[in-house]
């Protein structure tokens, strides 16, 4: 097995082991042995927390990169490109959904160098979130590592990019569809409990001093910026799934009244609670813009590809803009969509 990995052998010391002019590598490296040890495993997720990686790592991360690094850096990406061109035209949803839950995995084990970190997560999550619209049902199937996920959001920054994205998943397509709906149910019991954790810390984080090192207020925007995330999910979920419309409610009504230092936050809540209030308004904003197989798109419901052809005179976008007062004008879809 040695062999077939590496092209040579590992010798035991003893009398019948090779000579010395043969290839055998030093069985007293033991950087080499744990590489050896996971790679014959299928590279096993240890191998990234182990301490020989994590040593190999820093020292890399350290000293000047080699053009041989370099190259690999700058053709990973491409790689990757190629693979997921391939994934997605060439085969069957049933590898590209066990594909996800891996991608999930690897999206915070990634070699530390800036600028390749970016792209590769980039592409990773990319990736993700085209499969997800191609087959939203994957993320009913999914629930279990996407929970898992959710649970995670605050372990390193990369993880709470991941947390974020997969908010903005699960609302848009509904957690799954309208036919999922105990996988809607239990996802959105995730996102409540996302939702009410992050409400204590953020209430306790009124209690601190205004002044905080730069660490601590990009926690806070994190913070901030995935509870807007989560609010959303919850009233688009609520939309798609009207048994949960009380519940979202509550939710919504408990940030709307919290208070919390961001103001982004609460306000977005308040809004979203009275729009919930107008269904037809609600579905047309909050309603998923692709209908399910075999169902005709609902009346009212935004067909985003669609934009620039479209009126939303009837649409409060002042509010969503958090503007005070009446909107001076009618807006189209060319205002708020970026243009190409």
């Amino acid at each position: 097995m040695d062999e077939a990995y590496t092209g040579s052998t590992i010798g035991d010391g003893g009398a019948d082991s090779e000579s010395e002019d043969s290839s055998r590598i030093d069985v007293a490296d033991t950087v080499f042995l744990e590489i050896l040890k996971d790679e014959n495993d299928g590279l096993a997720e240890r191998h990234w927390t182990s301490p020989g990686m994590a040593a190999i790592l820093q020292a890399t991360v350290n000293s000047p990169q080699s053009d041989r690094l370099k190259q690999i850096l700058k053709i990973t990406p491409q790689l990757l490109d190629m693979y997921f061109a391939i994934a997605s035209h060439e085969v069957n949803d049933s590898l590209i959904c066990a594909l996800i839950p891996l991608i999930m995995s690897r999206n915070d084990t990634i070699f530390p160098e800036k600028r390749f970190t970016y792209e590769v997560r980039k592409r990773l999550l990319e990736f993700m979130l085209s499969a997800f619209q191609r087959s939203p049902n994957f993320i009913a199937l999914l629930k279990k590592p996407i929970m898992d996920r959710l649970g995670e959001a605050y372990d390193s920054p990369a993880k709470t990019e991941l947390a974020l994205q997969l908010c903005w998943a699960i609302g848009e397509h509904g957690g799954g569809g309208e036919s999922h709906k105990d996988a809607a149910r239990e996802l959105f019991e995730n996102l409540e409990l996302l939702l009410y954790e992050n409400l204590s810390s953020s209430r306790l984080g009124l209690r601190e001093s205004a002044l905080s090192s730069n660490g601590e207020n990009s926690r806070k925007l994190s913070q901030s910026r995935l509870l807007c995330f989560v609010v959303t999910a919850i009233t688009k979920l609520a939309t798609c799934h009207r048994e949960l419309l009380p519940r979202a409610r509550v939710s919504l009504g408990k940030v709307a009244r919290s208070r919390i230092s961001d103001s982004r936050v609460w306000r977005r809540a308040r809004d979203y609670l009275g729009l919930l209030s107008e269904p037809a308004i609600s579905l047309s904003i909050f309603g998923t813009s692709r209908p399910p197989h075999g169902h005709m798109q609902k009346p009212g419901t935004v067909n985003w590809s669609e934009g620039g052809t479209k009126m939303i005179a009837h649409i409060p976008f002042y509010i969503l803009g958090q503007q005070e007062g009446p909107p001076f004008h009618d807006f189209s879809f060319a205002d708020v969509l970026p243009k190409r």
